[in-house]
């Protein structure tokens, strides 16, 4: 078992049964008593971030946390199918576990599948993905210059803001975390 100063950032532990990401930490040694270590960890499970400290010398439980690299498949009522792509192995992911990103699922998108004691516990999508406009308005001629913006509906079901020039049919570059136009991309 590591102790307290191993504790890295990225490094995953096990707080109460529960697997943690290491966000931040910070090695304390204050003028009087004992020396600590405070970290802000990320609950893998809901995303929750909290702060933890542990004296100096306690020890801290590594997470039976293993990523790997799998290929979104199809969408099956209340799960999401990816299959690994070394093995053929099918593992089927609630939907809450996604939440908006959902919005950015594809047929054959490679994503990191994190799973926790053989249970899936939550999907990594790339930093970004390239789709077809399906459904957008027409810019209004001229109006180039200002920087506005229209929603437009995405192959995959989103709706994001893009520039006014861009038409249905062509393909844009969307930020998965935040959802923003990028780029337009030709194909």
């Amino acid at each position: 078992m590591p102790n307290t100063t191993d504790i890295r950032k990225g490094l995953k532990i096990e707080i109460d049964k529960v697997p943690f990401l290491v966000v931040e930490h910070q090695f304390v040694k204050p003028g009087k008593g004992q020396s600590f270590t405070r970290c802000r960890v990320k609950n893998l499970t809901n995303g929750s971030v909290i702060e933890r400290t542990w004296k100096s010398g306690e020890s801290v439980e590594l997470a039976d946390v293993e990523t790997r690299d799998m290929t979104y498949s199809w969408d099956e009522g209340d799960t999401y199918v990816f299959m690994d792509t070394s093995n053929g192995d099918q593992i089927h992911v609630e939907k809450n576990k996604l939440g908006d990103e959902s919005n950015f699922l594809i047929e054959g998108l490679e994503v990191a599948v994190t799973l926790y004691n053989g249970n899936a516990i939550g999907v990594e999508l790339p930093a970004s993905v390239v789709l077809q406009i399906v459904t957008s308005e027409p810019g209004v001629k001229g109006d180039t210059a200002s920087g506005a913006t229209k929603p437009a509906t995405l192959s995959s079901g989103a709706v994001v803001n893009v520039p006014l020039f861009i038409k249905e049919g062509e393909w844009v570059k969307v930020d998965t975390s935040t959802g923003h136009y990028l780029e337009r991309v030709n194909r």
